[in-house]
């Protein structure tokens, strides 16, 4: 798998980040003192691969988890069906931290105050084609927490195609043989269970 190195640099390790005000959408929580993921560096699609001349797309997206070790997933119809974690595109000015907050509320309706991100643990780079184009999207994973009642997706401002969602048990994730993105969620989750944010984001398919 090539992985596109040249639109960001590996985040070093982060504390726990929140949502705050302003455009910067992140702050430290009090007393960590480690570094937060800084903002993109393009609006969307809008910087390009040099190696590929492909328009690149970074994007933040969440590994949601409850008190049960559960993972929050999202259902589209598109491709045959599949399930994948919340998330979208990062916007110019935005942190990864701040997107990862929004796209929760747009997707599924979740309150900003909910929302806790921590550092992010893995990343992924793939092609594939948004608004019938074929772009590089360059992905960070951050896990946050959030209970079945901080869902409501009455409330989603921008739901676009997503069909459902579910809470999967891990044992479920691991068993299943519908198609879930990013391939090895589980053992990312597991790992990130057992030994807390890893010191460099681990890669995915």
């Amino acid at each position: 798998m090539f992985l596109l190195r040249v639109a960001y640099d590996p985040n070093p390790r982060a504390g726990r980040v929140s949502a705050g005000a302003g455009r910067d959408g992140g702050k430290i929580a009090a007393g960590l003192g480690i570094v937060q993921p800084g903002p993109a560096r393009s609006s969307g699609a809008a910087s390009v691969c040099s190696m590929t001349a492909v328009p690149v797309r970074e994007a933040a997206r969440v590994i949601v988890l409850d008190d049960d070790q559960r993972v929050l997933l999202l259902r589209y119809d598109e491709n045959g069906g599949f399930w994948a974690t919340p998330g979208g595109a990062v916007t110019g000015g935005e942190t990864y931290a701040a997107a990862a907050v929004r796209e929760l509320g747009e997707e599924l309706g979740v309150a900003k105050e909910a929302v806790t991100v921590e550092a992010q643990i893995a990343q992924r780079s793939r092609e594939h084609v948004v608004g019938g184009r074929t772009v590089r999207q360059v992905e960070r994973y951050f896990p946050a927490r959030l209970t079945a009642g901080d869902i409501n997706p009455d409330r989603a401002t921008q739901p676009d195609s997503i069909r459902d969602h579910r809470w999967w048990p891990l044992d479920e994730l691991r068993a299943t043989r519908e198609t879930v993105y990013p391939r090895g969620l589980a053992a990312v989750v597991e790992k990130f269970l057992e030994h807390g944010v890893p010191e460099r984001p681990v890669v995915l398919e």
